[in-house]
Order: structure tokens, then sequence, then C-alpha cells
């Protein structure tokens, strides 16, 4: 059940915001790596519980009390506060006229990321929850990075870095962040070749440039193509800059990944799209990493995956009039 057509994504206005919603226009994400390493493990612990506090829970209350600007002494404080009884209305007063835009807006930026899924080894299915999404970088290959957000560009017009670059080896693998639809797959002046993948909820858009020249995507991968987290996408390259297919005038290989929040689909396309910085979620996601390996037959993933929150038919069928069998 790989290959889907593009025309599901049509419907996907119908999924990002509920009618009566207020729609989110801007989303400025300024959350520390260590404040989402310990919400995450929050989280993780109380899983099972009888009480599970959700890291998007701790987030957004350590947001409305910190500005957006979200550290580890105001994490470590949300997350005991909401092990308590009081509810975020009541531990928030004022402040709690915040708390739906930071949900909101961290929900949309970080709502695919943790959960439940299952890894097959040996011939059989290993439940897990936790961190769901991979580092875009394969198992076993080394890169460099740092936070060039914002950055200046020059090529074509000025303007800003709207990605995260991570420096390595031409060739290395690239997997899937998230399980979702390719939405976009080809050549595009700036990024080179480059892969778009919208998630199945509709409301993040990853975007994946400059790949390797002349072998740039995984084998029989296709626009329209549904892909779980942590499957091979493309491979690293030094492509674009130029209007011309093929080429590569990037001076160094680097894989450009780039993260759009989505709350209404008219904000896809438009001078005022919402793209974040994603250095922080990048160091996050590097603690787990998707496992593929080259064979006589090609590529392969090690460990087949499994997304036990997602049956992405249960997205689109439903507003295409259809109903599951």
């Amino acid at each position: 059940m790989k290959r889907r057509i593009i025309a599901i994504l049509l419907i996907l206005p119908m999924l990002v915001v509920p009618a009566h919603a207020k729609t989110i226009n801007w989303v400025d994400f300024d959350v520390s790596y260590e404040s989402m390493k310990y919400a995450l493990e929050q989280d993780i612990a109380t899983f099972e519980q009888e009480k599970h506090i959700s890291w998007i829970d701790i987030l957004a209350l350590a947001a409305c009390r910190t500005g957006g600007k979200v550290n580890l002494t105001a994490t470590k404080k949300a997350a005991q506060d909401l092990n308590g009884e009081k509810s975020p209305e009541q531990l928030l007063g004022n402040l709690y006229q915040y708390y739906d835009y930071y949900h909101s807006a961290y929900s949309a930026a970080l709502g695919g990321l943790v959960g439940s899924y299952a890894i097959e080894k040996d011939g059989q299915w290993i439940p897990c929850y936790g961190l769901k999404a991979f580092s875009p970088i394969a198992s076993g290959y080394g890169y460099s990075h740092c936070d060039d957000f914002g950055v200046g560009r020059n090529f074509g017009f000025k303007r800003k870095h709207l990605g995260h670059d991570l420096m390595g080896s031409l060739g290395t693998p690239v997997v899937a962040v998230e399980g979702g639809v390719i939405e976009a797959m080809g050549w595009n002046r700036y990024g080179g070749w480059r892969i778009g993948i919208r998630s199945f909820d509709g409301k993040r858009y990853y975007y994946y440039a400059h790949l390797q020249k002349d072998k740039p995507f995984a084998p029989g991968l296709a626009e329209g193509d549904i892909v779980q987290a942590g499957d091979l996408i493309g491979f690293m390259g030094r492509t674009g800059y130029s209007d011309k297919e093929n080429t590569n005038n990037i001076e160094t290989v680097h894989l450009h990944f780039g993260l759009q929040l989505i709350f209404d689909e008219s904000q896809k396309e438009c001078l005022s799209e919402i793209w974040i910085d994603v250095y922080d979620i990048v160091r996050l996601l590097s603690s787990h990493t998707s496992s593929i390996r080259k064979t006589e037959n090609g590529w392969e993933r090690m460990y087949p995956y499994k997304d036990l929150d997602v049956n992405p038919l249960e997205f689109y069928l439903p507003a295409l009039g259809h109903t599951m069998e």
C-alpha cells in the first residue's frame, strides 16, 4: 500500500484546522533541546501510569510562563506542576489565555514525533512507545551541523535561509523523518533535486534538498507515494542553484532539511509561509536513527517499521466520502 493518488492532498484543507478554530499565522519555535529531551522523558515515563503527562502539555505550560522561550528550568517546573492536581488553567491564571496558542503551535511542530510504533526483529513485531520519528541521516553515517536558520542567502534574490544544513559525505542515505505522502519531487532551481513530504495530518511539510546528482532519490520512489518514518528517500549531494537540471552548483555536500507548519491550506505557498528553526529538533532526533543497508538487490531497511498511531486511510478516505472496510 505504497502508491497513492496525489489528488488526495486536495482534501487536506478539511483536515488541518476546524472551521471554528482561529488560524495561527506565525510560530517562533524557541524550545531548547534540553527542554524537549526532558519533556519527552517525562512523557515516556508516565505513559503507562494512571496520569500520562504529554510532552506537548509540558512545553505549552512552560512557554506560557516564559513568553515562548522555553528553557529547562521552566520545563522541569511545568512537568512537576502537571503531575499534581491542578489543571493548566488553574496553574497559569491570566497566562492561560496563551495556552491554546502554544499547545496548537507545538502540536503542529512536534505532534508526529512521539507515540506508539513497532519494529520487526527476528520475525517478531516489537511494540514501543517514545520517539517514533527519525534523524534525517541514516544510522552509521556521520554529519556536522550548526544553527544556521535565518542566515542570508543571495542566489536568485536576497532572502533568509529557512532550513537547517547537515554537512556530510556524498551519497549519504537520507531518510524520512516522519511518515507521510510525497507531495513534491523533482528539480527546483534553489534546492536542486528535492523531496517534499506532507505528514498524514497535513500540518507538517518536510523539505529535503540538494540531493545527489544522477542518483538523487531512492529507487522506485515517486510523487504521491506513501512513506513511513525512517524509510530511505534519497542521497545527500550538492545540486541546486541552477535552472538546468542535475547541476552541482552548491559548494559543500549537505542536506538542506526544512520544516514548514501548515494550519490552513492557504499557507502552503504564500508570502507568509511558516518555517521553523529545526536545529534543536534535529539534535533530539539524533538519538533515533534508521538502519539502511545496501545489498545485491539494492538498498533496504534493516528493521521494518509500523506507526501504530496512524492509518493513512483514516485521514484521507473519510474526506473523500469513503469508509473503511
